[in-house]
């Protein structure tokens, strides 16, 4: 195929989006997204076998992004060291689960026991952008991760969102340091984005996790009763959390739905009975959910890398003073699961906005058939203009990956181009790296800058090699090259 006869497959680059203008591209019409969000303190527990229930997998609408955040995930010196090299169990778990429903994971960050999942389905993971992660310690002096925050950061079709998971200080007598550890992790916590460097500068922050705040005043046995009797209300006013929020600022700025659910902590494992040692420790609802809107954007806020005249973006806002708008369609526990003293509790949410970018940065395609018998070449033409750089690649991942690291192989996009136009570049790829035993396969164009996958091909079939099948090679021999060596040139 001649790479001139291409230019209709690729729509002349651009699908007549650049002929459009900016008025035209962002008022269109405002697009919903399903958010689904987990927090459970795991209390050092192997995972359960099925997450059906945490994932709401059964339920008629499927969301579009999944943020695990856990406490007290097993760190013992021996299990860390091999999750440091392989996916810790939890992690795989999710990975596993949601990977055959087209979700792929595009960040995860771990503190010791503190661990973050972001989840996308995979027709937005081009228009995630800018993905960062970093944590910050609090417990034992700040040198020991088993007390504090870890984050991740993005741009979702333009606009910028934060996820903070946090175990802060534990017991009753200590809901003042608790804030004063939030409150450091908000100051404290930095990422390399002009627009956005702290936690605070972005559009939409989750807080969420382990943050122990406690039902103070109330005996045990008023605290039962009401649990008992369902009527949870009696206990809001004494919620430490509900009250320091009349008193700090930073809390005031962050919403959170009714506590309409039973207190989460602290259970009898393998069962829903409150805690009946010795001790018998008062129920609260120490793992929570809330998140802090800004309400009005400026030009600079809502401009990703690709977007074009920040004066006609912020006419546009100033027409319309909320482009993203957040509504909480569930905030509850579950109650099925007892491996922990924890009930996880679940927020699923809607997202409203208004997109920022509708096309792919990049489009891309496998040239004619692809096998292990011969060389193979990659099409690419850029549909905006993006920041490349010489560590960009392009991944070939079996269809159904996990993540961004499960790619079969990758080509470095300058080292191994070929030839280009002004609309489609030719990147080799040998066959040397191609899977012997083929299968369904997708390309992904990986941004070192922007930190994201920019573009995804068609899925298309990697033929079985005929060669490997006469010479009866073995079906391990997946590609040429070691991809524990790959993974390390990649990402360091």
């Amino acid at each position: 195929m001649e790479v001139q006869s291409l230019s209709g497959f690729f729509c002349s680059a651009s699908d007549n989006w650049a002929h459009l203008s900016v008025s035209q591209r962002l008022l269109g019409l405002r697009s919903c997204y399903r958010l689904h969000m987990v927090t459970w303190n795991v209390a050092t527990a192997d995972p359960p076998d099925d997450v059906t229930s945490l994932l709401h997998l059964n339920s008629p609408k499927s969301p579009d992004l999944y943020v695990i955040g856990l406490q007290e995930v097993y760190s013992g010196p021996l299990r860390f060291v091999s999750d440091v090299v392989f996916d810790d169990p939890w992690s795989h778990l999710f990975m596993s689960t949601l990977a055959p429903r087209k979700y792929v994971k595009l960040s995860s960050i771990r503190m010791q026991g503190l661990l973050l999942l972001f989840f996308s389905k995979l027709e937005h993971v081009p228009f995630i952008r800018d993905i960062q992660a970093t944590y910050t310690r609090t417990g034992i002096f700040g040198y020991w991760g088993n007390k504090g925050g870890v984050s991740i950061r993005l741009s979702f079709y333009g606009h910028m969102l934060c996820f903070l998971n946090c175990h802060l200080a534990a017991h009753m007598k200590y809901a003042t340091e608790r804030v004063d550890e939030f409150e450091y992790i908000m100051d404290t916590q930095t990422f390399d984005c002009k627009k956005a460097p702290q936690i605070i500068d972005h559009r939409l922050v989750f807080w969420f996790g382990d943050l122990n705040f406690r039902i103070q005043d109330h005996g045990m046995h008023f605290v039962r009763s009401c649990i008992n009797n369902q009527t949870y209300n009696l206990l809001w006013s004494k919620d430490q959390l509900i009250m320091m929020k009349k008193k700090e600022q930073l809390l005031q700025d962050f919403e959170e739905g009714p506590l309409d659910f039973q207190p989460t902590y602290k259970f009898d494992l393998n069962s829903d009975t409150y805690d009946s040692s010795g001790k018998k420790r008062k129920p609260a609802w120490t793992d929570r959910i809330l998140w802090r809107l800004r309400p009005k954007a400026s030009a600079s806020d809502e401009q990703d890398e690709s977007t074009v005249d920040a004066k006609k973006v912020k006419q546009l806002e100033e027409d319309e003073e909320y482009p993203l708008k957040i509504r909480q369609d569930l905030y509850t526990s579950n109650m099925q699961y007892g491996i922990s003293d924890h009930k996880p509790v679940i927020g699923v949410f809607t997202l409203e906005l208004r997109k920022m970018c509708e096309t792919p940065l990049v489009r891309l395609q496998a040239e004619g058939d692809w096998s292990a018998d011969i060389d193979a070449m990659v099409l690419y033409s850029p549909l905006q203009p993006f920041p490349s750089s010489t560590w960009d690649w392009i991944g070939l991942f079996k269809v159904g990956f996990t993540s961004i690291t499960d790619y079969i192989t990758y080509t470095w996009v300058k080292d191994d181009e070929v030839a280009f136009n002004e609309e489609i570049i030719q990147v080799y790829v040998s066959k040397e790296e191609i899977p012997v035993q083929g299968g369904e396969c997708v390309l992904c164009y990986y941004s070192s800058i922007l930190r994201c996958i920019i573009g995804i091909s068609e899925p298309f079939k990697v033929h079985e090699s005929k060669v490997a099948i006469e010479e009866g090679l073995l079906p391990e021999r997946i590609n040429g090259l070691d991809k524990t060596v790959a993974s390390e040139d990649l990402w360091n």
